[in-house]
């Protein structure tokens, strides 16, 4: 018995390694808008770099984090091409509390619904905020969890690199 339990674990550990190294484009799963509208992953795309944010209405940091974006999103974009997705992980229950937050605070970047978590699922997400950073081939290039405050000046300097051309190898 031992032995089945420690293979189990075993293969269930190496499982979850390996799908956490060889994750390095965006699965396609289908979300929503804002509106109700069925949004596939795989249309998130951009010329430029793409940050990618895994938040809740509920969580503290992630509204931080999401601030602290949205106060240099038109500058980045300016600068670097930035287009930012924030996935909201909110649940069927508070899901309708989403847009209000959101139409609340005028983000200028695309919100969208993942209430039944297949998308964090597929990315390896366990806690928000789970932010990712891709380049223009879509590419997952890093990818953080938590957030403090200064955290967008490391975010900066990744979508300069980026925009310049340069290869950024951080995850």
């Amino acid at each position: 018995m031992k032995r089945i339990t420690l293979l189990l674990f075993s293969i269930f550990f190496s499982g979850i390694v390996f799908s956490q190294k060889t994750l390095n484009k965006l699965p396609s799963i289908d979300i929503k808008t804002l509106t109700g509208e069925t949004f596939n992953t795989s249309k998130i795309t951009n010329e430029g770099p793409i940050f990618l944010s895994f938040w809740a209405t509920w969580c503290k940091p992630c509204i931080k984090e999401l601030i602290a974006i949205d106060e240099n999103y038109i500058d980045w974009q300016e600068e670097t091409g930035l287009k930012v997705y924030a996935i909201s992980i909110d649940d069927t229950k508070s899901m309708s509390r989403v847009a209000p937050f959101v139409n609340g605070r005028a983000w200028e970047f695309e919100v969208l619904l993942d209430a039944n978590s297949d998308f964090k699922r597929a990315m390896n997400v366990i806690n928000v905020p789970h932010s990712f950073i891709l380049d223009k081939t879509g590419k997952i290039v890093w990818q953080h969890t938590s957030y403090s405050p200064g955290d967008e000046d490391e975010i900066y300097e990744i979508l300069k690199k980026l925009s310049a051309g340069e290869e950024v190898n951080h995850k």
